[in-house]
């Protein structure tokens, strides 16, 4: 099958017949051809993991390894080897209760591969986020085409090398928007995109054509709150992983804080110290990863200009270098209003709202008033409020005195809710996700059960009202 760079749509419609055709020769793959797949899968991973840290680097004029290695590259691999250890109990057809109503008929739901899936991925974490959902799709017997985003092409190119030898179970497709709007409107037999709100609505309208079940990974303004009582450097610390890994370009980075109002230059004063002591004081050979595009770094700007125009303060943890490249570090802002750009809009980047509370039901009435975030964030000891802020918000996840570190959990969904996304993947989730749970009632030819039934529906009728009607 020949891999095609920047496809025209036409070649697209072909791809996608060549895929179905392959799927529908082996609808059924078995645990060892699909354990085959996994293996050559990660062993190719872990064979171009320097080509990735290169590929990366270029493609965002400059990225960290250390943010490429936990980003991207280990969590393809972890992702692998969760896949392998549990497929077998997967694949197992789980037993169910098939009631008086069915007796002595057994129940069952078979796990059955769905087809071909669609995989449209974004630029921030373009190897994780192609080979994640892939993984899991393949996992439950499927054929995956994945779509990558046009600002990564070195990266596409390194994962095109990855893929080679899996070419009947893995397609790479590049191409501007044309293609991506295509790409979408093929029939899938599901569809997952991770991406902005706004292309996600397009890509749901697009799939709806095709009733194309679909998964949404999006992003939103995921909110960290910090208590009056947990040590600041702890939250600190967990704030500045979760907002430098990627520079912030990370659907599940902190957004916003809300911090004790008597706690907010404690809160700003630990931050820059404890950043400029990690980041730029020390040794580490990984500093921070560039912007990856020109068009991302004027957004951040205008969201800086916006902010500074509109009365905000900044508190940059360093001052923006002409000769730096695309680095922007960390600019914390305080004194911030509700017509600011940075309150609207989905950050994505190395700016961090800081606002102050009194009481804690301030926290959950603005976050409540908000569209759902993708992740919360909550740093505290206090049981008693931590299960307030769990019962009392929505999110599609949480972290308690982390950040993010919550996306990486193999054994447990990741997903969003409502305006940040829909559906899961991740662990046994994401294997049910791209397979179709089928129900197979089984009844034995040697007994007559269904002649008795017709011969006896009087009796059958007063039994079953006596025993199920209660």
């Amino acid at each position: 099958m020949t891999n095609l760079n920047h496809i025209s749509p036409d070649n697209l419609q072909i791809t996608f017949q060549t895929m179905r055709a392959a799927y529908n020769a082996q609808p059924a793959p078995s645990y060892a051809e699909r354990v085959t797949v996994l293996k050559t899968l990660k062993a190719s991973v872990i064979k171009h993991e320097q080509a990735i840290y290169d590929a990366l680097k270029k493609d965002y004029g400059y990225r960290s390894e250390f943010d490429t290695l936990i980003a991207d590259v280990l969590p393809s691999v972890a992702g692998i080897n969760y896949a392998l250890k549990n497929l077998k109990k997967w694949m197992k057809p789980s037993k169910r209760h098939a009631g008086l109503m069915h007796f002595p008929s057994s129940v069952k739901v078979h796990y059955q591969p769905l087809g071909v899936v669609g995989v449209i991925t974004p630029w921030n974490f373009p190897v994780f986020l192609a080979l994640g959902p892939a993984i899991q799709a393949l996992a439950a017997g499927n054929r995956v085409m994945i779509k990558m985003s046009e600002f990564t092409p070195n990266a596409n190119q390194v994962l095109r090398e990855i893929v080679k030898e899996l070419s009947e179970h893995i397609q790479i497709i590049e191409g501007e928007a044309d293609v991506g709007a295509a790409f979408s409107a093929l029939p899938f037999d599901h569809l997952i995109f991770t991406g902005s709100s706004a292309v996600g609505k397009l890509v749901a309208k697009s799939a709806a054509d095709n009733l194309t079940p679909i998964t949404l990974e999006l992003g939103g303004k995921s909110p960290t709150i910090i208590d009056d009582q947990i040590s600041m450097d702890i939250a600190v610390d967990a704030v500045i992983l979760g907002k430098s890994v990627n520079s912030g370009q990370i659907c599940v980075a902190p957004d916003y804080i809300f911090v004790p109002e008597a706690r907010e230059n404690e809160f700003i004063s630990t931050f820059i110290e404890r950043y400029t002591q990690y980041h730029l004081n020390g040794e580490n050979q990984n500093s921070q990863t560039h912007i990856v595009s020109e068009r991302q770094y004027d957004r951040l700007m205008a969201f800086i200009e916006d902010t500074k125009s509109k009365g905000g303060k900044l508190h940059p943890v360093k001052a923006i270098e002409n000769d730096a490249g695309r680095r922007v570090y960390p600019h914390l802002v305080t004194q911030v209003s509700e017509d600011m750009s940075i309150l609207k809009e989905e950050i994505f980047g190395s700016i961090l709202p800081v606002m102050t509370y009194n009481k804690i039901e301030e926290v959950t009435r603005y976050i409540n008033e908000r569209p759902r975030p993708l992740a919360l964030y909550i740093m505290s000891k206090d049981n008693a409020l931590i299960d307030y802020l769990l019962n009392n918000t929505h999110s599609g996840g949480v972290s308690i005195n982390d950040t993010a570190m919550h996306a990486a959990a193999d054994d447990a969904p990741f997903g969003g809710v409502g305006n940040s996304g829909m559906g899961h993947y991740h662990g046994y989730e994401g294997f049910q996700t791209f397979s179709k749970a089928k129900t197979v009632l089984h009844s034995s030819p040697w007994l007559p059960k269904n002649a008795f039934i017709l011969k006896n529906r009087d009796f059958v009728y007063k039994i079953l009202r006596k025993f199920l009607l209660k």
